[in-house]
């Protein structure tokens, strides 16, 4: 759930014509870029387009209307964004941290942050890396490239499979077979012609770890015989709920997200391509906020909120948001060391703030009332 909204793709830059650089040189200049993986597929739309049609049919972005329309068609073929696209450059970088696993971890005075967010928001970090690459190949050859960091509309799991990146796994992330998961990807579209890598083959065999342990079995079975055999259904994901959702997250979904206060790791924390993953040594990816005390967090006001995560993907979710993940993430926590603070956010004029204020107050205090 990192597909986003986009001004980080830029416009196609026109260099003239085409002339001779090949793929092992591309993949050289790529890892020289400090980059982790990099292979090369074609511009031509891949399987997974016609999936995501139907995953849109079946409503499974839930209210993410950014994903429809326009961009929707956009997605299914990148030379709508560079006509003269031949190739594109697949790249990624690995974000994995020391700290432990969500599913390691307990503390029920702090929330939990999704890993990619811990550090420096990756898109500045990737965006600068595929520059200085286009920079090394312009100096080898003339071609015309758009680069694109998530932001834009491109199925870039797909393009990273058919490149050779990895697979995508049943939890419906990227998985390589020597670093796991933790991985940002980007791509490079460009006018020349290179030749492709062969695709990942599939490797999740049998495993269903990432399936049995999502709390909110947000993974759901197609029930194809070809193609994906697991979509990921948005309305019944944490990470949904705690960064795209605006407005309340329903009720009777509330104790599930635990205290999640942007994103969830579970389906990668579980899987077993994971336990020997790397760690990072991007200065940028350190960890500043993994798991932060909520009561400093239900303190904090919009101008706090805004220099807190300047420079981090949290701010996605906006200060009403972010505070009302936080409320869920206290009342999840039982903990009556939270009252005073609640009292006081359940009078902010927010409504949506005010609503889940109160129901934390409910859940803390209900059990202490019937326990009295």
């Amino acid at each position: 759930m990192r597909g986003r909204g986009g001004w980080y793709g830029g416009r196609p830059r026109i260099e003239g014509s085409m002339s001779a650089l090949d793929s092992v040189q591309v993949k050289n200049l790529a890892r020289g870029c400090a980059f982790d993986l990099a292979g090369i597929t074609t511009a031509e739309p891949p399987d997974e387009a016609g999936y995501f049609a139907e995953w849109l049919a079946e409503g499974y972005a839930g209210e993410m209307g950014y994903l429809y329309g326009r961009r929707a068609e956009l997605r299914a073929d990148v030379r709508t964004l560079l006509p003269s696209a031949r190739s594109v450059i697949c790249l990624g970088l690995l974000y994995n941290t020391p700290p432990p696993y969500s599913t390691r971890w307990s503390a029920e005075d702090r929330g939990w942050i999704s890993r990619y967010a811990w550090g420096t928001d990756y898109h500045e970090v990737m965006r600068a890396r595929m520059e200085e690459l286009v920079r090394r190949l312009r100096a080898l050859a003339t071609f015309e490239w758009k680069i694109c960091v998530d932001t834009s509309p491109v199925l870039e799991r797909a393009f990273a499979q058919r490149a050779g990146l990895g697979w995508i796994g049943r939890n419906t992330c990227l998985i390589n077979q020597q670093i796991g998961s933790w991985i940002f990807l980007g791509e490079i579209l460009t006018s020349l012609e290179l030749e492709p890598d062969s695709p990942a083959p599939f490797r999740c065999g049998v495993c269903r770890a990432c399936i049995d342990a999502c709390p909110t079995q947000a993974l759901v079975p197609t029930g194809k015989d070809e193609g994906p055999d697991y979509a990921l259904d948005s309305r019944l994901c944490i990470s949904y709920w705690t960064i795209e959702l605006r407005g309340p997250i329903p009720e009777q979904r509330r104790e599930q997200m635990g205290p999640h206060v942007f994103g969830c790791d579970i389906c990668q924390d579980v899987c077993p391509w994971n336990r020997r993953a790397p760690v990072t040594a991007e200065p940028a990816f350190v960890p500043r906020a993994a798991t932060p005390p909520l009561e400093a967090l239900a303190s904090i006001t919009e101008e706090e909120f805004r220099e807190m995560f300047r420079s981090s993907p949290v701010r996605r979710a906006r200060y009403s948001g972010f505070l009302r993940n936080v409320l869920v993430a206290m009342g999840n926590s039982g903990d009556a060391k939270f009252v005073p603070a609640l009292e006081t956010l359940s009078q902010r004029d927010d409504p949506v703030v005010r609503e889940h204020a109160l129901w934390a107050l409910q859940r803390i205090r209900l059990p202490q009332a019937v326990a009295s």
